[in-house]
Formats: structure tokens, sequence, C-alpha cells
């Protein structure tokens, strides 16, 4: 949803993120909203940047979320509340980031598993990792799924480490150099 959101208009990604805009005037020495008729174009167009947003992230959502969430009366109060609903509290995410962080500390290949299984049971833990903000460099991950390997690989691992360069070395690539030998 934020790709999407971003190709269509970045501004529109920046009021999901901050909240709509409001068009101030100084009155003394205070700032309090102008009337609608005082606006000027450009104070028009940033304003309508939230009903486009709004309008975006409920055409994206099914009945019963769009029920939950109509009556929001910013893009970003509906991005909040979509938050908290699909990845939980801050408390909850960060549980989930350490399970996720327990789990790549911990991976390795299990008995029976093919590479192909093995690299996508990977890919889901780095994936769910990275849409929390967590990103591991390419050649830590390169690296990781080596060594993840059992030892009845090991012919097969150095293999890999002597002919490749682990630092430029793509998880794809690797997947396919690992396919390739079995």
């Amino acid at each position: 949803m934020m790709l999407f959101i971003q190709s269509t208009d970045y501004l529109i990604w920046d009021v999901v993120l901050d909240g709509p805009f409001t068009p101030l005037k100084r009155e003394e020495d205070t700032l309090v909203p102008k009337q609608r008729h005082e606006w000027n174009d450009e104070e028009r167009r940033r304003v309508q940047m939230n009903a486009k947003a709004m309008h975006i992230l409920f055409c994206a959502l099914g009945p019963d979320e769009y029920a939950k969430m109509s009556s929001c009366s910013s893009a970003k109060e509906i991005w909040d509340k979509l938050e908290v609903t699909h990845e939980g509290t801050s408390e909850v995410k960060e549980t989930k980031i350490g399970l996720l962080n327990l789990s790549y500390e911990n991976f390795k290949m299990v008995p029976d598993e093919d590479i192909k299984k093995m690299f996508d049971r990977f890919s889901v833990i780095v994936n769910g990792l990275k849409g929390y903000g967590e990103i591991i460099p390419e050649d830590k991950l390169v690296r990781k799924l080596i060594y993840s390997l059992p030892e009845s690989w090991d012919s097969k691992k150095t293999l890999i480490i002597e002919a490749k360069n682990l630092k430029t070395l793509k998880l794809d690539e690797l997947m396919g150099s690992l396919c390739c030998i079995v």
C-alpha cells in the first residue's frame, strides 16, 4: 500500500504519515485556521491531498474494514488504525521482531528439506523483519544462508565460498548456485 500511494503522489504519502494540512493565518500573536473561502489555490490543493489519500485507502479496504475506518477524518487516522489492527501495538511489534530475530539467528536447514523450501522459509523470515524495518545487509544474509547448510553440504559450501565473492554475491545468485550443485 505504501508503494502504491507513493507512486500515485509522494505528497499524498506525506499526508498519510504526517496528517492533513490546515491553512493557517495569524491573528494577533496566534495562528488560527483559515476559513475555506480564505484559502488560496495552493492551500486548497494541499488540503485536497488528505481527501485523495483517504479515497485511496478506502478503495483498498474490504467492507468489514471500511466499516471500522469510515468514521476517520484523516488519512493519518486511517493509517494509524490499520497499523494497530494489522501489526499490533508497539509492544506486539517488538515481540514479533524479537521472534523473527530468534528465528533468523537459529535458522538451519532441517532434515529432508530441499534447497527451495529452505530458501522460501528463509525469505519469509527476512521479509518479515524487513516489513518491521529490520533490514539485514545482503552479504550477511548470504553468509547466514551458506552457514545454515548441514555438514553434508560442506564440500558444496566450500566450493561456493572459494568460487564466489560473498561480499557481492546476491541471494538469488546463491540460490541458483545451490540448486545447480544439488
